[in-house]
C-alpha cells in the first residue's frame, strides 16, 4: 500500500534497481552515496530511502515467515541481456552483428542461425558483419554492424551500426548508430534520420501516430519530463497519454498501416 496513490494516480517513475531493490539491501548513507553519483539530490534519496524501509518492515511484520530477497547462484558464465534503457537497447540488438561466445549464444537464443534470414534484399549492399532479418528491398546498402528486421523499402541506406526495427517506407535513410522503431511513411520523402538519431512512432487506437525524437547521447530517465526538441511532448506525457491503452488492438492498426505503406511502393 506505500505506493498505492502513485499507483491510483499512475504518477511518476521508479526504476527496479535504483529505486526498489537498492534502498532496501544497502544502508542509508551507502544508497545516498550511490544515488549522488547518479545526480539526485540527498533530500530524495533519504526520503525514498525511509519510505522503503518502512515498508520492508511493514511486509515482513505481516509476513514472519518469508524473507525479503534470495540469491541463485548462476555461476560466472551465465549471460545477462538487458533491453530496459536505450544505450542497453542498443547494445543487446548490435551484439546480433558481433563475434564472440556472448554473440553467439545470444543468436542461439533468438534462433538466429544466419546474418540474413527471410529477406529479399538481393538487389542491396549488405556489409558481412550487418545482419538483416524479415526484410525487403529492391536497393541501398546496409552498413558494418548494423541491424535491421521487419523493415520494407524500395531503396535503404543504413549507416554503421545502425538499427531499424518495424519500418516501412518507399525509402529509409539511417545514419550511423541510429535507431529508428515502428516507422510507416507513404510520402516520396520516406524516413530520414541523421547520425545518432532516434525516432520512434507511438501509434493510438485509432490508428494515429505520433514520432517521438530524442539522441542516442539523451538519457531518456533524466529527460522524462522534458520535452525535446522536434517533439510535441515528454516522455512522462506520453506515458501518462497511452498507459490505458489496449496495445493488442494498436498492434493491430499498426500492422494494417504497415502493410498498407508497403503495398504502395510495390512490395
Amino acid at each position: 500500500d506505500e505506493f498505492s496513490s502513485e499507483l491510483t494516480a499512475k504518477d511518476g517513475k521508479l526504476d527496479t534497481d535504483p529505486h526498489f531493490w537498492m534502498p532496501l539491501t544497502l544502508p542509508q548513507d551507502e544508497y545516498i552515496s550511490l544515488m549522488s553519483q547518479k545526480g539526485v539530490d540527498e533530500q530524495e534519496s533519504s526520503s525514498h530511502h525511509v519510505r522503503m524501509t518502512k515498508m520492508k518492515d511493514t511486509f515482513l511484520a505481516a509476513n514472519p515467515e518469508l524473507g525479503m530477497f534470495g540469491s541463485v547462484d548462476v555461476g560466472s558464465n551465465a549471460c545477462w541481456w538487458d533491453y530496459g534503457q536505450l544505450k542497453l537497447y542498443i547494445a543487446n540488438n548490435l551484439k546480433l552483428s558481433e563475434f564472440g561466445d556472448d554473440a553467439d549464444l545470444l543468436r542461439r537464443f533468438f534462433g538466429v542461425t544466419d546474418r540474413t534470414m527471410n529477406s529479399e534484399i538481393s538487389g542491396v549492399t549488405v556489409d558481412g558483419s550487418a545482419s538483416a532479418f524479415s526484410c525487403k528491398a529492391k536497393s541501398g546498402s546496409v552498413g558494418a554492424k548494423a541491424v535491421i528486421a521487419a523493415v520494407e523499402a524500395q531503396e535503404i541506406q543504413i549507416g554503421e551500426g545502425a538499427i531499424v526495427v518495424n519500418c516501412a517506407a518507399k525509402k529509409i535513410v539511417a545514419g550511423k548508430g541510429a535507431v529508428l522503431y515502428n516507422l510507416v511513411s507513404e510520402s516520396d520523402d520516406g524516413i530520414v534520420a541523421e547520425d545518432g538519431d532516434v525516432i520512434v512512432s507511438v501509434t493510438d487506437a485509432e490508428g494515429s501516430s505520433m514520432l517521438l525524437k530524442s539522441k542516442t547521447s539523451i538519457c531518456g530517465g533524466k529527460a522524462w519530463k522534458q520535452v525535446l526538441d522536434g517533439n510535441g511532448m515528454s516522455f512522462e506525457e506520453v506515458h501518462k497519454q497511452n498507459r490505458d491503452a489496449d496495445v493488442s488492438n494498436i498492434e493491430k492498426k499498426r500492422k494494417e498501416l504497415y502493410k498498407k505503406a508497403s503495398s504502395s511502393f510495390g512490395l
